[in-house]
């Protein structure tokens, strides 16, 4: 299975949630967490939770010792990671 340096694999680390500074002002996604949001605010971050999604990843990894490719792709957008 591939995992990155935190363990976490490819997939999942798509599915978390995204955030977006813009003109001084942190926007968030709705599944950050109220406790992830107050920590931003006591470390002086203005937030803004928003109602649409804030990007999106296709990702890639190449496993060169194995000679294979992984890709993953986040659920929020449109999108595909394709490797050749």
């Amino acid at each position: 299975q591939l995992h990155t340096r935190r363990n976490w694999k490819l997939a999942r680390l798509s599915r978390l949630p995204s955030s977006f500074a813009f003109d001084g002002t942190l926007q968030l996604e709705p599944t950050v967490s109220q406790e992830a949001i107050d920590i931003l605010i006591s470390r002086g971050h203005r937030t803004m939770v928003v109602d649409e999604p804030l990007g999106g990843c296709q990702a890639i990894y190449v496993d060169h010792e194995r000679g294979v490719m992984f890709g993953a792709t986040d659920h929020r957008k449109d999108g595909v990671a394709l490797a050749v």
